[in-house]
């Protein structure tokens, strides 16, 4: 069950793509790219060498291993809905999200290695957001561990909802606030736009512009891990509410996500730079309140 449980996760990771890809064609009105796009142009990259600049040192090297690596081990430690996961211990829900900023740390030394000024800019970016973010990402795993009683993603969904309304609202605005952070984790508008060429106003893509080859391929891959589990978290979130089962968690996972993106980034602009950390701070007022509503909850304080 773990090994089906991994390759849900795995499928969702390659499915998420090309799901946005597929939205934001048919909303816009056009044909589009076929599905599996991203798919073959990853395979692309990973026939290809890597060419390094004389100014780079060995940390600009090893960052896409370990961005790589710790993506796939943190998405190894989520269940897709009532499956086990792989890698399960009490405290991994603090582990999850220090190897997602362990790599995010890596891409932000990586990028200052090169010594270009445009790379540091989207490092220095990077890091604000990455500092920014990870309160909300923590409030929201703060208040399922609260509901639930437990620090580990293999029983943090077991308990569900019942018919616990309050409960039930509770969980719905834990799994919004993952899906807003979706946004923001995988540079997508309104946050950052991966398809800008302007330097001046690029995140994470401005880090990645002296990559190539394998190493592009394997900060791509990491990306869609890093997308992957963060979407499973918040269809578990809804799943946990309305249906504990896999066969409702996993596909609710690429819907999720393929489609909120893919319609936010058919039908809005990118945010202004300055109106970047507005958003990602009502982010995390919006995990402050629903983890104070979860505290109240456990006292068994009625809300009115």
């Amino acid at each position: 069950m773990a090994l089906l449980n991994t390759l849900l996760l795995l499928a969702a990771a390659l499915c998420i793509p090309g799901l946005i890809n597929r939205t934001r064609a048919r909303l816009a009105g056009r044909k589009g790219i076929r599905f599996a796009q991203h798919l073959f142009d990853v395979r692309l990259l990973l026939r290809k060498g890597a060419v390094y600049s004389t100014t780079t040192t060995a940390l600009f090297r090893t960052a896409p291993s370990v961005i790589l690596g710790t993506s796939l081990v943190a998405l190894l430690f989520i269940p897709a809905g009532d499956l086990p996961a792989l890698v399960s211990f009490d405290g991994d829900v603090v582990a999850f999200a220090y190897l997602l900023a362990l790599g995010r740390g890596a891409l932000i030394l990586a990028a200052m290695d090169t010594g270009s000024s445009f790379e540091g800019m989207g490092a220095s970016r990077e890091a604000l957001y990455g500092a920014l973010v990870e309160p909300a990402l923590m409030l929201t795993f703060g208040t399922l561990a609260l509901l639930s009683g437990h620090t580990s993603f293999a029983a943090l969904f077991d308990a569900g909802a019942g018919d616990d309304a309050k409960l039930i609202i509770v969980l719905l605005l834990a799994a919004y606030v993952l899906t807003k952070i979706v946004f923001t984790e995988s540079g997508r508008i309104p946050v950052d736009d991966p398809r800008t060429h302007l330097e001046l106003t690029m995140i994470h893509e401005v880090m990645c512009l002296d990559y190539c080859g394998v190493d592009l391929a394997y900060i791509k891959i990491a990306t869609w891990l890093k997308s992957a589990a963060l979407s499973m978290l918040a269809a578990d979130a809804v799943a946990a509410a309305v249906c504990p089962r896999w066969w409702f968690a996993a596909p609710l996972a690429v819907l999720l996500t393929g489609l909120s993106v893919g319609i936010v980034e058919s039908t809005q602009a990118r945010n202004k730079l300055v109106r970047n950390t507005t958003f990602i701070l009502t982010i995390t007022a919006l995990a402050a309140l629903v983890f104070f509503t979860g505290y109240l909850l456990q006292l068994n304080i009625g809300i009115q």
